[in-house]
């Protein structure tokens, strides 16, 4: 990054503020990282995963027509069929003789619901462990999704829907000598993330809004669903957009998010598609990448590795399906992201980040033996994210 923080801001300024913005400039600044200021990674980060179009007149008009959209499909897809009120309020109009909870019929709303709550069951686990080391995803959003707390609305809350499947379906475990034990799901050992106090009804936690994006998009892309991971994809997005400085953006945090991970993800969508591991455009291609440039700029380490039979799927899988989520802290891997959306061969940049960690670590991996090695690629030991960043981009123009 060059020249101090003002002048950076103000080259940023100028390209966003064109009436068509610069695509290539742009994406040029934002590799070298953006700053946070003035909500300046938010609108990049938006315009680069293809949410905002580049003619600034159109912006206003698209953002409203996508959150309406998105409060559409809130309304289609968060409602449970057992609580949808009846006109007057007298019947259920849920339980009909055509549906009701016990129909077999494939396309019973019913059905549809059970399956959705194993889907559900899965993201609630995952979603409510992000970032541990952080509270920003305990914490109450002051942008609560008044469509669905709204005690007037027949909308039942996820985290409601999760309590009640999770009581519903008390886990029933048999131990060796045949006696049944069902452990209350109220009554989980301690240090679960139970510990976590529930917020008051009318509040709603960030992770419980970052459970409703992968549900809602678990639902309109039925051939993937949710995959475990996922949730280390949308967490940075979410974090960086309900961050923002800027009270307007922070307030649609949730469309927005929900829109650009879906943009992310079917660029990435191929790494979570098992059936696809082994085509062009699967994670084992992309992993083999790691080793054949690696091969090309440290020949000795590829033979090292090699000889030890340490394969890319040990520690690649991970950098490169979550995008290095996992490995660093957020704020790091925010950083990591601005250069990764910025590239215009989409991802190319990454095998080279992923280059440069091994690099960076050579001496350490040349003299360890397997197990220590595996140690040191299962936790990354460096921290310093700008460190590795300038390996890659020597690495990139090295070619």
């Amino acid at each position: 990054a060059s020249g101090p923080a003002p002048r950076r801001i103000a080259d940023f300024q100028e390209v966003l503020g064109e009436p068509t913005v610069a695509l290539a400039k742009l994406r040029d600044l934002c590799f070298s990282g953006i700053p946070f200021d003035g909500g300046l990674r938010c609108l990049c980060w938006k315009i680069l995963l293809n949410y905002l179009p580049l003619e600034k007149a159109l912006w206003s008009s698209l953002l409203k027509k996508q959150r309406d959209l998105y409060s559409q499909f809130l309304k289609e897809m968060i409602i449970q069929p057992g609580i949808a009120k009846a006109n007057l309020g007298v019947s259920r109009e849920d339980v009909t003789l055509e549906d009701h909870p016990l129909n077999p019929n494939p396309d019973s709303r019913w059905n549809t619901y059970f399956k959705d709550n194993e889907v559900l069951l899965q993201i609630d686990k995952d979603v409510r462990r992000l970032y541990p080391d952080m509270a920003f995803f305990q914490r109450p959003t002051d942008y609560p999704c008044l469509l669905i707390l709204d005690p007037q609305n027949e909308f039942e809350t996820l985290r409601r829907r999760v309590e009640q499947t999770t009581l519903k379906s008390q886990t029933v475990a048999r131990n060796r000598s045949g006696v049944t034990n069902v452990s209350s799901p109220l009554k989980t050992p301690p240090n679960s993330l139970s510990e976590y106090e529930v917020l008051p009804n009318g509040c709603e936690a960030h992770w419980e809004v970052v459970e409703r994006i992968l549900f809602i998009y678990a639902k309109l892309n039925p051939g993937i669903a949710y995959v475990q991971g996922m949730n280390e994809i949308v967490g940075p997005l979410y974090y960086t957009f309900a961050t923002d400085p800027n009270s307007e953006w922070k307030e649609h945090a949730e469309a927005d998010t929900f829109f650009c991970f879906t943009n992310l993800m079917a660029e990435i969508r191929d790494n979570f598609i098992k059936s696809l591991d082994d085509s062009q455009c699967g994670i084992t291609y992309k992993m083999e990448k790691v080793y054949s440039t690696l091969k090309e700029k440290d020949v000795e380490l590829y033979l090292k590795l090699q000889e030890q039979n340490i394969k890319p799927q040990f520690f690649a899988f991970r950098w490169l399906t979550l995008l290095l989520s996992q490995e660093f802290l957020l704020p790091d891997v925010i950083r990591i992201w601005d250069s990764l959306f910025a590239d215009d061969k989409r991802f190319d940049f990454l095998l080279l980040v992923c280059c440069a960690m091994l690099t960076l670590i050579r001496d350490q991996l040349l003299e360890g033996d397997f197990t220590l090695n595996m140690r040191l690629l299962q936790d990354y030991p460096i921290s310093d994210v700008h460190l590795i960043l300038k390996k890659a981009k020597e690495l990139q123009d090295s070619k």
